[in-house]
């Protein structure tokens, strides 16, 4: 770590562009730790396909229930994949829906994102949902956990048809920790900026797209915010702020379940449940 905050400190001052390049590969990169590799999905009959979209991806799709049914979508996170969601599949296919998961690029089973294997971007992630639900059918609601809120809303607001919407530990405003991050590598405000422009250059739109707390496009679906006090991945402050700012919007808290074991809860997931399925 020593030899990477000195690089970057020369950077900061030598080639704050270079820099910055070389901060978003770091920034692109997901986590992929054990817990965030945990598979609940039932053992229900499923459907496994591979989806080419037009932005060039192979995504990794699986459903269960009726093909004709109305589709519920579930949207893994930063790191995630679509078995993390999978205790919330039959309790909603027990309601009559279609259950939709999908794993983003570089995520799971799905093929590269732009920048090559084990890295991605948030704007791919919008992509892909899009790309799903252009598929497989306008959505009866949406279920997402932590950077698939953005995501989820980012779609939204560029024309995905609306929707319930349930966000489980939310990262609403997921790049408001640039600086820290940019700090931790050892270096500064010339980076930083340099990050942030390389960022916008690899969605081609603007960083401030996905601060959804402050997000006012006009459909404003039903939102369900669920989060837990001791989140230490993303603020519950972060997701009390959604909930508080959306108009008619519902906030469910929880104490001791962190930003995993939350999406495993029984009655987190009777909450959502109930949710989607009474819309």
């Amino acid at each position: 770590m020593r030899g990477i905050r000195l690089a970057f400190g020369a950077a900061e001052r030598f080639a704050p562009a270079l820099g910055g390049r070389r901060a978003a590969l770091l920034w692109c990169t997901p986590p992929h730790g054990r817990g965030r590799r945990r598979d609940d999905r039932p053992a229900l009959p499923s459907r496994h396909d591979t989806l080419s979209t037009g932005h060039g991806r192979r995504l990794a799709v699986q459903s269960w229930g009726p093909e004709r049914a109305a589709p519920v979508y579930l949207v893994h996170g930063w790191g995630g994949w679509r078995g993390q969601l999978g205790r919330h599949v039959e309790p909603l296919v027990a309601t009559g829906h279609r259950v939709v998961a999908f794993d983003s690029p570089s995520h799971g089973d799905s093929g590269p994102g732009v920048l090559g294997p084990h890295r991605s971007t948030a704007p791919e992630m919008v992509d892909a949902l899009t790309d799903v639900v252009a598929h497989y059918g306008a959505p009866a609601g949406i279920l997402a956990h932590s950077l698939g809120c953005a995501t989820s809303l980012v779609a939204l607001s560029d024309g995905l048809p609306a929707a319930p919407l349930a966000f489980v530990a939310p990262a609403a405003d997921p790049l408001a920790r640039i600086g820290e991050f940019t700090a931790a590598l050892g270096a500064g405000e010339r980076v930083e900026a340099a990050l942030r422009r390389r960022l916008e250059a690899l969605g081609g739109r603007p960083l401030a797209d996905f601060a959804v707390t402050e997000w006012a496009a006009p459909q404003r679906p039903p939102l369900l915010v669920v989060h837990d006090r001791d989140d230490r991945e993303t603020s519950y402050e972060q997701g009390r702020q959604l909930a508080e700012r959306w108009p008619g919007g519902e906030l469910t808290t929880t104490t001791g379940l962190g930003h995993l074991r939350i999406l495993r809860d029984a009655a987190v997931i009777d909450r959502v449940t109930g949710f989607l399925t009474s819309r």
